[in-house]
């Protein structure tokens, strides 16, 4: 037996997700009462409208997202982001906000997916979320691309170091065609191997990052 844990924030109204950018904007197109006009009594539909930018709640980055030739969402195939065999390496952020290569040594990460649990996800949704949160460092993405990982995800803000202007955690693991997944939650609840793990964005092209419904699925003894 198997059941499915969600590693995704709820995506509403108003969000920030990354400040500096737009909240979504999510309402009716359609509202159940306008739509009585077109159908018999007692029928009724809602059609919303959404309006946000890619970077909303939990999302997958893609090569296209950092590089302007690196394949986007339509181009990337459904095994690279669905049933990978997934790891979770835990650097609580109490003891260190850098994530470092150290942290991944002596683990298995060939063509998996490497989650990052630092517990940077009880912050979600306020004011401390946003700054001074954890990351990878460089020398991490350089380790992991070498090592063969397949993705890399992580519950914090940014899985770079946003108080500088580079970027080499996303330079390098997005160079490479490794796929990242940020703001992830609830990676306290899994096991540190032994499950898969599913990111799936919609097939858009031209978009380099989206958000995912993102998902554990642990066997059960």
């Amino acid at each position: 037996m198997s059941t499915y844990i969600d590693l995704s924030h709820i995506i509403e109204n108003g969000l920030v997700t990354y400040k500096g950018l737009p909240a979504p904007i999510i309402c009716d197109y359609l509202s159940r009462e306008n739509s009585k006009q077109f159908y018999e009594e007692g029928t009724s539909f809602q059609i919303g409208k959404i309006e946000m930018v890619s970077n909303t709640g939990t999302y997958l980055d893609c090569p296209f997202h950092r590089f302007e030739n690196g394949k986007d969402l339509s181009e990337i195939s459904l095994e690279s982001f669905t049933d990978l065999e997934a790891v979770v390496v835990r650097v609580p952020y109490t003891k260190a906000l850098a994530v470092t290569a150290d942290a991944f040594k002596n683990i298995a990460v060939k063509n998996k997916a490497v989650l990052v649990h630092t517990g940077w996800d009880i912050h979600w949704n306020t004011e401390l979320y946003y700054e001074n949160h954890p990351f990878l460092t460089a020398d991490a993405a350089e380790y992991l691309k070498e090592a063969g990982a397949k993705l890399v995800g992580i519950d914090s803000h940014n899985i770079d170091d946003t108080r500088g202007k580079t970027r080499p955690v996303h330079t390098t693991l997005l160079g490479a065609e490794i796929l990242i997944a940020e703001h992830l939650c609830n990676l306290s609840s899994l096991p540190k191997d032994g499950f898969t793990f599913s990111a799936v964005p919609p097939k858009f092209k031209g978009v380099g990052t989206f958000p995912v419904r993102a998902m554990a699925k642990v066997e059960v003894i």
